[in-house]
Parts: C-alpha cells; structure tokens; sequence
C-alpha cells in the first residue's frame, strides 16, 4: 500500500511491489485504491488483477489480506483451489461466490441505510431541541415584557394618582387662601 493525501487525511494505493521496495517508492502494477476515511471505507480494487497476482504466488501485507478478504479475492481463490481438486465443479464455485457476494452487498447497504438513518435521527432530534429551547426562549421573553409592561401601567396609574392629587392639593390650598 503506497500512502498518499496530507496528515491526518490519509488514503492508499494498493500497489503490486517487489518486498524490498520502499513503502512509497517503486512498485510494478497498481490494482486499487483504498480510503479508510469514509464510513464504510472505500475500496475501488481491480478483482481480476488482484487474483492473477494472488495466483502468481504474490504475499499480501496484513491489511490488503484483509481488503482482499473483504473483496472475495481470497474466497475466489479458496473456491478455484476447490475445482482444481476436483471438489466441485466451475459452475458451482461461480454460484458460491454470486450468493456470497450477494449477501456481502446487503450487509453493506443495511449499513449505509442504518447510518444514513442515524443520521437523520441525530438531525431531526437537533431540530426538535432548537425549537424547544426557541419556545423557552420566547416565553421567558414574553414573560419579561408583560412584567415591564405591569410596572409601566402601575407607574402611569401612580403618576396620574399624583398629578389627580395635586389639583386637589392646589385647589384645596387656593381655598385656603381665598379664605384668608
């Protein structure tokens, strides 16, 4: 596998190389790609490349077994090894590998449809909390506003008690001084 893409953000070439190659450096056949970055991870392999290899007599490293494993690469070469014995035939072997490859892609897609699932899941209870902390929100301010209101109405009630007070006031006092 040959690294490429910045830190952190890494993606791989699955490269046919000569085991004393760099990891980087010179290699013989490119047969896919691999990107651990996405959910589930992409994989784009050349299958038949990848088994003529395998064939050949080529040593995976660990994690390619393990791409190669998850393709059917190393499942196809298992059920060519059971023709060449004489086991069963070519037609049965393609069968088991159509129905095994079947029921991989349903495991994947039941996958992509439980995460896209969850994903809307997360966004509408997102949405739902937002609205409520908006109506909470709202009401406290209303809440505030009829307080300042009731203080504003009780303030304007005060000062018309006052100014009804004081042309009592005055004209009591102008009474007063009528009389004298």
């Amino acid at each position: 596998m040959q690294r490429h893409g910045r830190k952190r953000l890494a993606y791989y070439h699955i490269v046919i190389a000569d085991s004393r190659a760099p990891r980087d450096g010179r290699f013989i056949e490119r047969i896919g790609s691999y990107n651990p970055n996405t959910n589930p991870a992409t994989i784009d392999l050349d299958f038949d490349k990848a088994l003529n290899w395998l064939n050949k007599g080529a040593q995976p490293t660990d994690t390619v077994r393990a791409i190669l494993s998850y393709k059917g690469v190393l499942y196809m070469k298992h059920l060519q090894g059971g023709v060449a014995k004489g086991a069963f035939s070519e037609e049965e072997a393609e069968k088991r590998f159509q129905a095994w490859a079947a029921e991989k892609e349903a495991k994947v897609q039941s996958k992509k449809d439980r995460l896209s699932q969850e994903a809307s899941d997360s966004k509408t209870a997102r949405l739902e909390a937002e609205a409520k902390v908006n109506a909470d929100r709202a009401e406290a301010i209303a809440k505030k506003n009829a307080e300042l209101a009731a203080e504003a109405e009780a303030a304007v009630a005060a000062a018309e008690e006052t100014t009804e007070e004081a042309p009592e006031a005055e004209a009591s006092a102008e009474g007063e001084e009528t009389a004298q």
